[in-house]
């Protein structure tokens, strides 16, 4: 038996709170519900109705964003080269890295690491897809793995909020030209 359908308004609603409890997390780990409801313009009883606690609302603007970013991967090559492709997919590890921090930081530790798990494979997968375009393309090289480079992304990380915003894609651009294969013109 499926759940009902729900009404128009409703499904904008919870878009709304998502996305408003996205935009907090961006600027600031400590976010509270009654900010996410007014941000998203709806009542705190419509909040509760979608997210029973806040553990269940950043869980799902986690889960979301895991989605979003695995899915990029393909819709990135249909539009570009691979080793472009896979510039701009990084571009988004790094927006998805600092909400995912907020998110962690907020969560207990057994909520979050339940969460890591699940998205880990599906994360690794999208990456892959993305570097075997680009070994095909001869644009990669080819002694790379998903695994070795999300390694190598962990480590932003540790970056200070603060250091972000300047530091974090010109990393990710070191990063990439590391990936680049030596023969191929940049």
């Amino acid at each position: 038996m499926s759940a009902p359908a729900r009404r128009p308004d409703a499904v904008q609603n919870r878009i709304r709170i998502l996305e408003a409890a996205r935009a907090a997390l961006a600027e600031s780990r400590h976010v509270h519900l009654n900010e996410i409801a007014k941000r998203a313009g709806v009542g705190q009883g419509t909040l509760y109705r979608n997210f029973p606690n806040r553990e269940a609302l950043l869980a799902e603007v986690y889960r979301r964003d895991v989605e979003e970013l695995v899915t990029a991967a393909s819709a990135l090559l249909a539009e570009h080269e691979p080793v472009e492709a896979l510039r701009h997919w990084l571009y988004r590890v790094i927006d998805y890295a600092e909400i995912k921090y907020g998110v962690l930081s907020a969560l207990e530790p057994v909520a979050w690491q339940d969460l890591v798990a699940h998205s880990h494979n599906p994360i690794e997968g999208a990456l892959g897809h993305l570097l075997d375009a680009g070994k095909t393309a001869g644009s990669i090289r080819t002694d790379v793995d998903a695994h070795g480079v999300l390694l190598l992304i962990a480590y932003l990380g540790r970056l200070d909020r603060d250091e972000w915003e300047s530091t974090a894609r010109p990393l990710m651009n070191v990063i990439l030209d590391g990936l680049r294969r030596e023969d191929t013109g940049r």
